[in-house]
């Protein structure tokens, strides 16, 4: 299903975005805005009102309040990159929504690049920086759970600072040239990302697992978890469990560490 809307010719085309998702577009309702606060926030504000159905798409060519984890800011631009949030039911409520990451890393790797990388909970690396991150929201619902999955990607380097300064600005650009059309890196990230959710609906993260770890960019790395913005505990970090668990090893053994205030950072 398509919404349309009168837009400016440099949006997303939700016309050619259909043609490009294939019979995978009908799974989708496309909306495209020149600009808005948070794509997150807008598409939770309707999940609420019941004027948004499970499946839309919304995507922003601006945010002027776009967030990340732990309140950072998401820059974006109009041509330097993506931001877009999708809305997606579940019928029994997940108790951790975890691996949506490997979604963007297939995406981007449809689209030629190589040595995609992820980091535990939801970032995803590319030649030693950042290249996008998601932010996953969770509605309860009757009988159900809505999950807002809010994607930030960058396509060019982004003009001055980006609010998050464990990695430097990584873009696609930078790595794939030439670099594809913004339609086709979104269609190919919610080809992904429909792949992905299905597989999670169906067996968790457990099903996933596997292909994340493969794309682990901390493995056997000594790490330092932060709650908080405070210093918390240090080990080797070994990836997730099949719950999606961050795993890490310390002197007292293995412990397994959940996202919420927790945040990751070298050792």
């Amino acid at each position: 299903m398509i919404m349309s809307l009168p837009v400016p010719d440099h949006l997303i085309d939700a016309a050619q975005l259909k043609a490009l998702l294939g019979p995978a577009g009908d799974r989708f309702t496309i909306v495209a805005l020149a600009a808005c606060l948070s794509t997150n926030s807008s598409l939770l504000d309707k999940a609420r009102d019941g004027s948004a159905r499970s499946g839309t798409l919304l995507i922003a060519d601006r945010q002027t309040n776009g967030r990340g984890r732990m309140g950072r800011q998401w820059a974006s631009s109009a041509e330097g990159s993506l931001t877009f949030s999708l809305l997606w039911r579940f019928s029994v409520p997940p108790s951790r929504l975890s691996g949506l990451s490997l979604a963007v890393a297939r995406g981007l790797e449809s689209c030629g690049a190589a040595g995609v990388g992820l980091k535990w909970p939801n970032d995803i690396l590319l030649d030693g920086g950042k290249v996008g991150g998601i932010l996953i929201e969770l509605e309860s619902v009757a009988e159900a759970m809505l999950a807002v999955i809010g994607i930030g990607i960058n396509l060019q380097l982004p003009a001055g600072e980006t609010g998050d300064f464990l990695y430097p600005p990584a873009a696609l650009a930078q790595t794939v040239r030439p670099p594809p059309g913004r339609h086709v890196v979104l269609a190919q990230v919610m080809l992904a990302l429909a792949d992905v959710l299905d597989r999670f609906a169906e067996s968790g993260f457990a099903g996933l697992r596997d292909d994340w770890q493969s794309r682990h960019a901390w493995q056997e790395r000594p790490v330092r978890l932060l709650n908080g913005g405070v210093p918390e505990r240090q080990g080797v970090c070994l990836g997730a469990d099949a719950d999606g668990a961050l795993l890490l090893r310390t002197a007292q053994g293995v412990e397994r560490c959940f996202s919420g205030d927790v945040s990751l950072r070298r050792a």
